[in-house]
């Protein structure tokens, strides 16, 4: 009778101080990756010189999320428009080798400001660089994979126990770009606390899906953009913690308002409002087992036409030109310009929290679409994941047609557009990911 009151006097101090173990350990770390030298800023091709300056820095984050030495995941978020092939592909060779993991347990994504360094080769169609410039891009673009891996090493170091928590709000300023009024949109926000075991918090993630374009090409001033500002401000509210955002599939939204700091810094606000809003809320607890897939497809562009690039060789717009030197010089040497490989992931915690990492700048239909399909996953789906390689199209876009499928494919040096089944390969690639790591979709 003694031992039975003893447990309910230790089962209410619990639940009244509203301690809880998740039974995970996650390591936290960060480096700044913000320029220490003038260099081209990516993502608008009317830019005519380097950055002028520094409005707040740019960083590289990491958490290390452990539910046994042999199971464990690494997310690192970069305040940057993307990354090539080639930094994700180094970074794992040297997680692999270093750590032991596989591949689906390393996690990358790019927050996609415009107000960031050139990472070369994105988007490199959009630039002529002659050689001092181009020396400075890539010694930038070499040095970043040093700085992943240092806060990757960092965060390793410092695993502890946390109690891991999720919940969902809402922030109003994603506009689709194509039609505010009637096309797709989703205004869902992922909040994640990590907390000591006594509630103190180290770190935020808070997921959106819309373009961090608020600032246009006139904005000479390095930045994060609305996700740098909505850092900024949970930081501000949560002191001693990290803030990390994961990019969602924003490839066809806009920030609305959008053009000025001050909007920029507004439309941070709101979302750090949101996600602080989460985290005064009941949350539910991540739970351990962590699970993670990772897969990738060949996406496919119809044959190569060469008298399209013959044509186009000619013209005075510098991408067009760029591009189509690029794909007359593949032709030439016989490379392959029709498929290139695709990569997807996922991330599964117990049945708590799912995270689908889609590469490349993906529409807002696949972020639907797969919480559809899954309505019993608490999912949120990121775009922008390792490698950003151009615009990911659904069926809906294909038809549509316009800037994503067709003119951003010259700014990327791809032949474009894709071919029509293009949508029906990536949720392929996304339904095997997501049924290895557990997840049922929905029987309807």
């Amino acid at each position: 009778m003694k031992s039975f009151k003893i447990v309910l006097i230790l089962t209410f101090l619990l639940i009244s101080c509203n301690v809880w173990a998740t039974g995970l350990k996650v390591g936290i770390a960060r480096k700044s990756i913000t320029p220490d030298h003038p260099l081209w800023m990516n993502g608008y091709s009317d830019r005519d010189k380097p950055y002028e300056g520094i409005s707040h820095d740019l960083w590289a984050k990491a958490l290390v999320i452990e539910d046994s030495p042999n199971s464990l995941v690494i997310i690192v978020t970069l305040d940057l428009l993307g990354l090539n092939r080639e930094i994700p592909e180094v970074v794992a060779d040297k997680v692999i080798q270093k750590y032991g993991i596989t591949r689906s347990q390393l996690f990358l994504n790019s927050s996609h400001t415009h107000s960031a360094p050139v990472i070369w080769p994105c988007l490199s169609m959009a630039f002529d660089f002659n050689n001092a410039d181009q020396k400075v891009v890539s010694q930038y673009s070499y040095e970043l994979t040093g700085d992943i891996m240092e806060v990757i090493d960092s965060a390793m170091s410092k695993r502890v126990p946390m109690n891991v928590s999720s919940g969902h709000g809402v922030a109003g300023f994603a506009a689709n770009r194509r039609d505010r009024e009637i096309k797709p949109v989703d205004h869902d926000v992922l909040a994640v606390k990590i907390a000591t075991p006594d509630g103190k918090v180290q770190a935020v993630v808070c997921g959106y899906a819309c373009h961090n374009t608020t600032l246009t090409g006139a904005n000479k001033m390095i930045n994060g953009d609305y996700a740098g500002y909505a850092m900024i401000e949970l930081e501000k509210a949560y002191p001693g913690a990290t803030a990390l955002f994961i990019m969602g599939c924003g490839a066809d939204a806009d920030p609305s308002p959008r053009e000025t700091i001050e909007f920029a810094e507004q439309n941070g606000k709101e979302l750090a409002e949101a996600v602080e809003k989460v985290l005064g809320s009941e949350m539910h607890p991540v739970r351990p087992p962590i699970r993670t897939a990772y897969t990738s497809v060949d996406l496919e562009f119809p044959p190569l036409k060469v008298e399209k690039y013959q044509a186009e060789i000619m013209s005075d717009n510098r991408v067009v030109q760029n591009r189509a030197k690029l794909m007359l010089e593949a032709y030439n040497k016989g490379w392959d310009v029709t498929r290139f490989p695709y990569p997807v992931q996922a991330i599964r915690f117990n049945n708590d929290l799912t995270i689908l990492g889609m590469s490349g700048e993906v529409v807002v239909d696949y972020d639907l679409k797969m919480k559809k399909e899954y309505p019993d996953e608490n999912l949120f789906v990121a775009g922008y994941c390792n490698e950003v390689i151009c615009y990911i199209p659904s069926k809906r876009i294909l038809d549509e047609g316009g800037y994503e499928i067709n003119g951003s494919m010259a700014y990327y040096g791809h032949p474009g557009p894709f071919a029509g089944n293009v949508e029906d390969l990536v949720t392929g690639a996304l339904h095997r990911v997501m049924k290895e790591v557990g997840a049922k979709p929905s029987k309807k």
